[in-house]
Order: C-alpha cells, then sequence, then structure tokens
C-alpha cells in the first residue's frame, strides 16, 4: 500500500512538472566582461569532444614569460637538441673533433674495466628519446674495443635512445668476409649478428674490406669512403703529374685504386703480386 501511495505521489509530481512552462532567457542576455582579450591565435577546435589549443605561430603570440630572458630561452633550445655523441676508449681525439665539427660537446659517459677484464659502461645523462651516435672503432685491440662497442650500445638501448647508430672508422674483422679454407669462419658476419642483437638501428662504417660486408648486416649501413680527403690534400700540394703513381697493394684492391686513379687525371696505376705464406706473412 505504501509503494502505491509513494508512486502515485511521484506520477502526480512529475505531471504538474512537464505542465510547468520554463523560462524564456531567449531575450535575456548575460554582459560580456569588458578588457578581456583573448591571446589565442584561432578559435578552439575540439577533437573527439576535447579542445585542441593551435601552437604558436609567430613571436608576437609567445608568451611573455618565454621571451622575458633572452639567454634563457637560447640555453634552452641549446639543451633541446635531441643528438648525442659519446666516445670510447679506442679514439677519443677523433671523437673529439667530430663533436667539434658539429657544434656539440661530447656525452658524459663512464667507462672502466675491472681486475678481470671486464669492461663497464654508464651514460651520465639521459638518452631518451634521442638520436645517439657511437664513436667506436674496433681497431686493436679489436676483441676489447667491441666488446666496448657492444656494451655502449646495450647501455644506449636500456636508456631508451630513440635511434642508436655505431660509427666504425676501423671495422675489425671485416677481412674475415669469406671462407679461403675449409672449416672456416666468416667473423665478419658474426660481428655484424653482435651489432646488430646489441640494439643498433644503424652502422657508419669507413671503407670497408668488401661491398658485400654491408650485406650481413639487417640494418642500415652507410658506407663512406676516405678518397674525396685525400684526394683534397694532395690538390692543395704542389706534385707534378709526371711524378705520379697510383699503387694498389694488391689485386683485390684494383678495382679502387683504378677509380683513385682516374681522378687524378688518370695517373698512371701499378698492382703488387701479393702472395700470402701464412697469417701475417705476404711476399711481394
Amino acid at each position: 500500500m505504501a509503494s502505491l501511495l509513494q508512486t502515485s505521489s511521484l506520477s502526480s509530481l512529475a505531471s504538474r512538472t512537464s505542465r510547468t512552462p520554463l523560462p524564456n532567457h531567449s531575450s535575456s542576455r548575460i554582459p560580456a566582461p569588458k578588457g578581456v582579450r583573448c591571446n589565442v591565435g584561432e578559435p578552439l577546435k575540439y577533437a573527439n569532444g576535447k579542445p585542441c589549443i593551435p601552437l604558436f605561430k609567430s613571436e608576437e603570440m609567445v608568451p611573455n614569460f618565454l621571451t622575458r630572458n633572452t639567454h634563457l630561452v637560447n640555453a634552452a633550445s641549446k639543451n633541446d637538441t635531441r643528438l648525442r655523441i659519446f666516445s670510447g676508449t679506442a679514439n677519443p681525439s677523433l671523437s673529439q673533433e667530430i663533436a667539434c665539427y658539429m657544434g656539440l660537446e661530447l656525452g658524459k659517459i663512464k667507462i672502466k674495466r675491472f681486475a678481470d677484464g671486464e669492461i663497464y659502461v654508464q651514460l651520465q645523462e639521459s638518452v631518451r628519446g634521442c638520436d645517439v651516435y657511437l664513436v667506436q672503432p674496433t681497431c686493436p685491440p679489436a676483441n676489447e674495443n667491441l666488446m666496448e662497442l657492444l656494451i655502449m650500445i646495450d647501455a644506449c638501448r636500456r636508456a631508451s635512445a630513440k635511434n642508436i647508430t655505431a660509427v666504425i672508422p676501423y671495422f675489425g674483422y671485416a677481412r674475415a668476409d669469406r671462407k679461403t679454407q675449409g672449416r672456416e669462419s666468416i667473423a665478419a658476419k658474426l660481428v655484424a649478428n653482435l651489432i646488430t642483437e646489441a640494439g643498433a638501428n644503424r652502422v657508419l662504417a669507413c671503407d670497408l674490406h668488401s661491398g658485400q660486408s654491408m650485406g650481413y648486416f639487417d640494418i642500415p649501413v652507410d658506407h663512406v669512403y676516405g678518397q674525396p680527403v685525400i684526394l683534397d690534400y694532395l690538390a692543395s700540394k704542389t706534385i707534378c703529374s709526371d711524378d705520379l703513381v697510383v699503387v694498389s697493394p694488391d689485386v683485390g684492391g684494383v678495382a679502387r685504386a683504378r677509380a683513385f686513379a682516374k681522378k687524378l687525371s688518370d695517373a698512371p696505376l701499378a698492382i703488387v703480386d701479393k702472395r700470402r705464406h701464412g697469417h701475417n706473412v705476404a711476399e711481394a
């Protein structure tokens, strides 16, 4: 019974409410405050029900607190670069020259070796979302420098770097790019796999032993040549063309030597007949 009375009263209230006319506000206006100016260049746009404020398009639209101190703005823009260059211990002077040429500072990194020879690497600054370049030639001692490079790559990957490029001016094990005898390892392919699995996204190498080594990588490889630099150096010297000859150290370097000779006004070309009698033993 109580429930029926409650239902009846609710129905009566709803009917009275529906018959009550709503106040008409069409003729009334709310006065807007004067002296208020919007700094937004465009009206707010809505995407998926959320307002989107347009980006600043000119200096006039930049808030005053960003332009009050110009030197702070310049410092912020300089530190906002997403490019980082780190150097291994193989050739720090080369890394420093590269950084100076690009107008950057070398990234801070700690590299040390334990008593048993293990290598420790720790980045001393954030690389999250950055394009990182690791300059580390795998020159002698090749094994230590290669392992150091791999650990540097792994450290950058675990620090959430966006892209990791291994800059390897001297690529160790590049000469072991094929089998010359049975039951041999193709170490160049193995090293390529190690660099890729460590987390590198790209490799930059200089004057590889053979072009097919680029095919050993499953990531992009930039193969740069030192020939233009050598040509510029020779052009700055006063060398008589009659005293100039290009020599290939073996048959495998003939194509490269011939291309170099053409750049020197078709200089004479000589080829050395090199014969190997063992590891690190050659006769010419």
